[in-house]
Parts: structure tokens; C-alpha cells; sequence
């Protein structure tokens, strides 16, 4: 795949379920702008239950926006480097975190690797990524099914509760 480096809109999902979540978000925040710039809009902050591995803490989530013209998988090791300074262990799939930062949609770019693949191919089955997403692109295109994201949502099967929740001592 060739990639002409021009800006994109680049939307992550951050999320934590461990020790000082809000802290944690903010700080993934912080360290994500010091790489890719100032985060052009940021979703409010969603709490839901643990999805795929329920017998653990509640999530908080949020998304955030970005214009970046990085390679994809330059973005990729961004994202892995943050997690893993903010304490990130990978011991067990869908298992406890302090952060987990996910790469939803980078443009229009389609991206079918093994280790990474853009847009996120769980993002329509998922309400805790579509409902902060809707927040800030809902009458945007999913890149590869079509369909708004609005409409995605309205369609998507998942039963959990996706709850808008106040940041305690956070600075947006």
C-alpha cells in the first residue's frame, strides 16, 4: 500500500479500568498531543461495563480526534509506546487495564494487516465506541460499510449501557 502523507482525521478510543481511570485518560491525553498535536475535539466521557470479559471494573471511555499525516503504522507504535507508559500489560484478552487506546478510524484509509487494521473491525458492534464516536461524527461515513455512524449505532445489536459521566478533576 502506497500512502501519500496528507492530514487525516485520525479518531482513537482511549478507555481504562484500572486505579485512577480519569487520571489515567488524561494523562494518555497529554502524552497523544505531545505526539500527534493538539486533539481537534474530544467526546464526553462514557462509563460502561466491561465488554467480552465482564467480571471486572467498569470502563471509562472517550474519544478523541486528531489531524495527523503519519503513517499508519507509525500511529500504531504511538499508541502501543503510550500504553505501555501508562502501565499498560497485555496478560489476557479483553482482560483489566489502565489503558487501552484503540485506533477506530484514520480518513478514508482501509488497512487489512495482522497487526493492525483500519478502520476497526469491531467499531459497528460495539455501543461503547459508537456512542462517543456519534458525538463527534455521526453523519460521517464508516470508510468501509457506508453507512453513518448514526446509523451504525442505530442498527448495532449490543445491549450494554453506555452512560455519559462526569471527569472528576479533569481539564478538558
Amino acid at each position: 500500500m502506497t500512502f501519500a502523507a496528507m492530514e487525516r482525521k485520525l479518531y482513537l478510543l482511549l478507555g481504562s479500568n484500572l486505579g485512577d481511570r480519569f487520571g489515567v485518560l488524561k494523562q494518555a491525553r497529554k502524552r497523544l498531543e505531545a505526539r500527534f498535536g493538539k486533539v481537534s475535539k474530544a467526546s464526553s466521557f462514557y462509563a460502561t461495563a466491561a465488554w467480552g470479559n465482564t467480571a471486572q471494573p467498569d470502563f471509562i471511555n472517550q474519544v478523541l480526534l486528531f489531524e495527523c499525516s503519519l503513517e499508519p503504522q507509525e500511529v500504531l507504535s504511538i499508541l502501543l509506546v503510550t500504553e505501555e507508559e501508562l502501565g499498560r500489560v497485555r496478560k489476557e484478552k479483553w482482560g483489566p487495564r489502565t489503558i487501552d487506546i484503540d485506533l477506530l478510524i484514520y480518513g478514508d484509509l482501509l488497512v487489512d494487516n495482522t497487526n493492525l487494521k483500519i478502520p476497526h473491525p469491531e467499531l459497528h458492534k460495539r455501543r461503547f465506541t459508537l456512542v462517543p464516536l456519534c458525538e463527534l461524527a455521526e453523519e460521517e461515513l464508516h470508510p468501509k460499510l457506508g453507512k453513518t455512524y448514526s446509523k451504525l449505532l442505530e442498527m448495532c445489536e449490543d445491549g450494554l449501557n453506555v452512560k455519559k459521566t462526569e471527569a472528576v478533576e479533569y481539564e478538558v
